[in-house]
């Protein structure tokens, strides 16, 4: 689904292109003065539509009917006729851009979710509803962009209804998705989260070749502790960083007193999350922490009321409506 550039009939409902004057399809009048006429004499260029001062012979709410289809082109907040700039956030109206009705809508339909942008680029707060069958997330193309955020690609993420449910599929985005996790979660090696701001990795280990050289002499080494997984710190770039063998089949991490500590990140808690080897394989769990940790999505994930994710940079809550 594309981004069109044009005028809602007010009438009909019906997309018209920027120019015209009347509607293609049922003839009524696209000009905002008041009295509705055709003004000859006020051109503008194709992409440009001016909003006008409406307050003449009672026909205000005609004219206010035809200006609730002019949206900010920033955060699509609907605004009054007259207004230059939008009043939610600043942004100079001279070029208004109408998305399709499908997508986004002032009112939530029951079963459809929104997005609730918690922290990042953009006004904290703002509702991202998704009301169409399929809504694209990336630094550039998409519904939902952000186009400041440089550990965002092109096309990042895709919000699609797959059976009734909200999943989030991964584009195939460099940094992928993260989402928090609620319980303890089975993970298999390779498995990447974040907690604070550190991000990790999850690494199988193979047994050590403990036997001498040939003249029976054994290779000199710092202690190791046997075990079936470690922890690798990512560092920006990509190169590892801290890596951690578990002690008794156990890692946490936190701000202090922990296997891997970082005490100068002011969003890790101090005893943050737990990875630990069980009889049903490498469980993480999530200590109470303020921030949550977060696990790097595999392709698609069902998303449900209240998980948070990070796109990039940006924290995203999720809300569904009953």
């Amino acid at each position: 689904m594309t981004v069109k550039a044009g005028i809602v009939c007010g009438k009909c409902d019906q997309l018209n292109s920027v120019e015209n004057r009347e509607c293609n399809f049922c003839g009524n009048s696209l000009e905002l003065s008041a009295d509705g006429s055709r003004n000859a004499n006020n051109t503008k260029s194709d992409n440009h539509i001016e909003l006008q001062d409406v307050a003449q012979d009672g026909k205000e709410d005609d004219a206010m009917e035809q200006a609730r289809h002019l949206v900010c082109g920033e955060c699509y907040t609907p605004v009054p006729s007259g207004h230059k700039f939008c009043g939610k956030c600043g942004s100079s109206l001279e070029h208004n851009i109408v998305r399709d009705p499908n997508y986004f809508g002032d009112l939530q339909s029951p079963g459809k979710a929104k997005l609730i942008l918690i922290k990042g680029e953009g006004v904290d707060g703002m509702s991202y509803h998704l009301n169409s069958t399929e809504h694209l997330a990336g630094r550039s193309r998409g519904e939902i962009v952000f186009p400041d955020d440089p550990w965002l690609s092109p096309a990042h993420a895709n919000f699609a209804y797959v059976n009734g449910t909200i999943v989030v599929r991964d584009e195939g985005s460099l940094n992928g998705i993260y989402v928090a996790i609620r319980q303890p979660t089975a993970v298999p090696p390779g498995s990447m989260f974040m907690a604070g701001e550190q991000l990790f990795r999850i690494e199988s280990v193979s047994p050590l070749d403990q036997t001498a050289e040939d003249d029976g002499t054994y290779f000199f080494s710092s202690p190791f502790s046997a075990g079936t997984f470690r922890v690798v710190q990512i560092l920006e770039g990509g190169g590892d960083g801290m890596i951690v063998n578990p002690q008794n089949e156990t890692v946490t991490i936190g701000r202090e007193d922990c296997d891997m500590n970082f005490p100068s990140d002011p969003f890790i808690s101090g005893k943050h999350v737990k990875i630990e080897a069980t009889e049903d394989g490498i469980v993480i769990t999530d200590l109470n922490s303020k921030n949550g940790t977060f696990l790097k999505v595999n392709k698609e994930k069902q998303l449900a009321h209240g998980d948070y994710l990070f796109l990039g940079r940006q924290l995203l809550r999720v809300e569904i409506t009953q």
